[in-house]
């Protein structure tokens, strides 16, 4: 089995990317399921219900978010009717939808989770604790086991990457939106790597106009975070999970420039 895991997608240039390059992917690489961060599919903040359809239709199987899953209002009115929408897991209890999804494909059953960090992030419930939860939810029913982890510090993404190892499949970050080159098979078993990058205008600061982000910087004033055009950059890591042991064999980078 095949599973390709998509960094996060930046607004409308990062969807057109997803659905340009996606389909191909799936072709060429054999892909069975597709997993993407969608938290910024929507003018680079949140998720409406126009971006999700669009990440679908490019060939999302799961759709994972983080701390701005929120920013589009109106994304209250279909989180709880999307079975394979998901949100940070440690969010308070009675925050609308869910944490974790079951995928199934074929004879398998492909749980995914997300969690959000809480090093440089808002305050949330423990992701460590939580984490148990969930495995002791999802480990007696799936075979296969995947964590989003949307966290800013790489030393909580490594850390939670440790102290998972052996317990799920793999474990990537999102949240940077810049792709790091440290993918890897932990000793446990455990494919990881610190953040998957990210969908979207390759000459720009995290997908917004560089111009804007500078003066941010330099003047250390109020701005309005324009999404930049031009090449795109498409982030992803392609796991090999072997069908008869259901552990992962081998993670690969993907990154395409334009």
């Amino acid at each position: 089995m095949k599973i390709m895991l998509t960094g996060d997608v930046v607004g409308r240039p990062g969807r057109r990317a997803f659905q340009k390059y996606t389909p191909k992917l799936r072709q060429e690489r054999q892909i069975d399921v597709v997993v993407v961060n969608g938290e910024n599919s929507a003018g680079g903040k949140g998720i409406t219900r126009k971006s999700l359809d669009e990440l679908y239709h490019g060939g999302a199987d799961i759709v994972t978010s983080g701390n701005h899953v929120w920013d589009k209002k109106d994304v209250l009115e279909f989180i709880d009717r999307e079975p394979f929408l998901v949100r940070p897991a440690n969010y308070p209890e009675g925050a609308p939808g869910k944490g974790s999804c079951i995928y199934p494909f074929r004879s398998k059953n492909i749980g995914v989770m997300n969690l959000s960090g809480r090093t440089f992030m808002p305050v949330l419930d423990c992701p460590f604790q939580k984490a148990e939860e969930l495995l002791r939810e999802l480990t007696p029913v799936c075979d296969v086991l995947i964590l989003d982890f949307h966290a800013e510090a790489t030393s909580e993404k490594m850390a939670m990457g440790w102290y998972l190892d052996g317990r799920v499949n793999c474990i990537v970050g999102t949240h940077t939106h810049i792709q790091t080159a440290d993918e890897r098979i932990l000793p446990g078993g455990t494919a990881y790597i610190t953040d998957l990058g990210m969908v979207g205008a390759w000459n720009s600061v995290l997908g917004v106009c560089t111009d804007i982000v500078i003066d941010k910087f330099t003047k250390a004033l109020p701005v309005r975070f324009d999404l930049a055009n031009g090449p795109n950059v498409y982030s992803a890591v392609i796991l090999e999970i072997d069908d008869v042991s259901n552990k992962t064999t081998a993670i690969e980078r993907v990154l395409i420039k334009e």
